[in-house]
């Protein structure tokens, strides 16, 4: 299974890291030209191939979104068709609007099978996941099921939260946003919320 990390900023190297001491292929890209990233990559992702965002997403089985949220309306919508993809991404200051972020990306990201999770913890407390309670949030029942073999494999214990709607709950001023906590705990948090 080949992964794609889209964001070369904090959260890509560490998640692309995670990945490849999983035993996961990774490609990984910035902004702009893969040379830019060659020697980020090198040095805090070692293994990982710095790519283009097209080539990354074309080659993947799973893409990860790990950019600024004001950089996601650049990317090209139709390179995620059938594609599973993990939105990491926080609206900062917290989204006003009626919809979450994953929300968002799943109505401009058509045929993409969007899936929430991995935003709510800092990228200094994810290495190593250590079995850290991650919420997923999703409305395909086959790429939440894929997104959780993934976040088991990496070191985290994935707890499903509700439809991709419910991805709020993990979004800034969301119950679990910032807060490292076992299963239950996670569990009650959400459930105090629903």
């Amino acid at each position: 299974m080949k992964i794609a990390v889209l964001g070369a900023g904090h959260v890509g190297p560490v998640l692309a890291r995670l990945a490849l001491a999983a035993g996961y292929e990774v490609g990984i890209a910035g902004s702009g030209d893969p040379a830019r990233i060659e020697m980020i990559t090198e040095f805090l992702a070692p293994g990982a191939v710095a790519q283009t965002a097209s080539d990354a997403v074309a080659d993947a089985d799973l893409v990860v979104l790990a950019i600024p949220w004001h950089r996601f309306p650049t990317l090209d919508p139709r390179m995620f068709a059938g594609k599973v993809v993990i939105d990491s991404m926080n609206h900062w200051p917290p989204a006003a609007e009626p919809l979450g972020t994953s929300e968002e990306v799943a109505q401009r990201l058509l045929g993409a099978q969007v899936v929430k999770t991995l935003n709510h913890v800092a990228y200094q407390d994810m290495e190593p996941a250590g079995g850290r309670a991650v919420g997923l949030a999703g409305d395909s029942p086959a790429a939440l099921e894929a997104v959780a073999a993934f976040l088991e494999r990496i070191g985290f214990d994935p707890v499903p939260v509700g439809s991709l709607a419910a991805g709020r709950l993990l979004e800034p001023g969301g119950p679990v946003f910032g807060v490292a906590a076992r299963r239950q705990e996670f569990e009650n948090f959400i459930k105090e919320q629903s």
